[in-house]
């Protein structure tokens, strides 16, 4: 993959083709999901489809006036700073509410796109027609914002409130859980392992310690490195990396305290408590801001959970 910073203007032109033309086929497939249930809606996303179509041909029109018929084929997924977005045009029935959220995030990672090729052109014609593509896609971002509105409950149209609480899952709320997620679950089996291996709670601590650190600084960085949120608004990846890392070793820290106990099977069951204390915590985190149903989320992460948590202690006993 390589860096936006990486793109001629011709490349940064053929990148801004592929988008609108990818965005357009999504809007597309929008309209034809929802004309059934939502008409109105789905004839707002033709339009938008119809209108992205429109960017695209101007494009090229521009393209091939500076740099000729032939349009290297760049992607999104070809680029680093992009996010890949769920192919949620193809579940049946199609949630509103969920095609409002993604048709915002598409919109507001292209608006983003075009301000920084912008600051990478100094072609008058190419920055006059990447300007005005920026202030479309602004349009596009206010219309998303108001998709279904008749269909949504009053807490859904507090249109400020909902952008900002986008902003906090994209960029606390998901490396944070991803972080936790991570140091609660992976560090189980080797902290009982070493529990049932030595029955010494003070070796536990450090293996537990040791573990829950190590997988901190590995998740820390593994999330910096992944996205650097130019094109997505997550946010700067060193504060991702930062949430995530701290997140991981939190969560694994909080089942090897209890280690600090000299008795070795009080430890042992506060420890157990602490677990499941975590992974409530974790399903909560799940249903509250990620769109899962509370019972699922929890019955994945215990399960999860408990696999692991039997495997550090078949693995300590045997």
């Amino acid at each position: 993959m390589r860096t936006f910073a990486e793109l001629s203007e011709k490349e940064i032109l053929a990148l801004a083709i592929s988008l609108e033309e990818e965005h357009g086929r999504i809007y597309d497939e929008y309209a034809h999901a929802l004309a059934d249930n939502f008409p109105a809606t789905a004839k707002i996303f033709k339009d938008m489809a119809q209108e992205e179509d429109e960017h695209r041909r101007a494009l090229i029109d521009l393209f091939r006036e500076k740099y000729g018929d032939h349009i290297p084929l760049i992607r999104s997924q070809d680029v680093k700073g992009f996010i890949r977005h769920k192919p949620i045009w193809l579940v049946r029935p199609l949630g509103l509410e969920k095609v409002r959220a993604q048709a915002e995030a598409i919109e507001y990672e292209t608006r983003r796109f075009y301000e920084r090729a912008l600051e990478r052109t100094s072609d008058a014609s190419i920055r006059k027609l990447l300007g005005d593509l920026a202030a479309a896609e602004r349009d596009h971002i206010a219309l998303a914002r108001q998709l279904g509105e008749t269909h949504l409950t009053a807490d859904a149209k507090q249109q400020e409130a909902e952008t900002q609480r986008r902003m906090f899952v994209l960029q606390v709320v998901q490396p944070g859980l991803a972080g936790l997620m991570d140091g609660s679950v992976s560090t189980l089996a080797p902290l009982f392992a070493a529990a049932f291996a030595t029955h010494n709670t003070w070796e536990t601590f450090l293996v537990g310690m040791a573990a829950s650190v190590g997988a901190g600084i590995s998740m820390g960085f593994a999330e910096a490195l992944s996205d650097d949120g130019s094109m997505t608004g997550r946010g700067r990846p060193w504060i991702r990396g930062t949430i995530t890392g701290i997140m991981t070793t939190l969560g694994g820290v909080g089942h090897t305290l209890p280690y600090l106990i000299q008795d070795f099977w009080s430890a042992t069951m506060l420890a157990i408590a602490v677990v499941l204390v975590e992974l409530w915590a974790i399903a909560w985190i799940r249903a509250r801001y990620m769109d899962t149903p509370f019972l699922q989320a929890a019955f994945e992460v215990v399960v999860g959970g408990l696999i692991v948590f039997a495997a550090g202690i078949l693995i300590g006993s045997a």
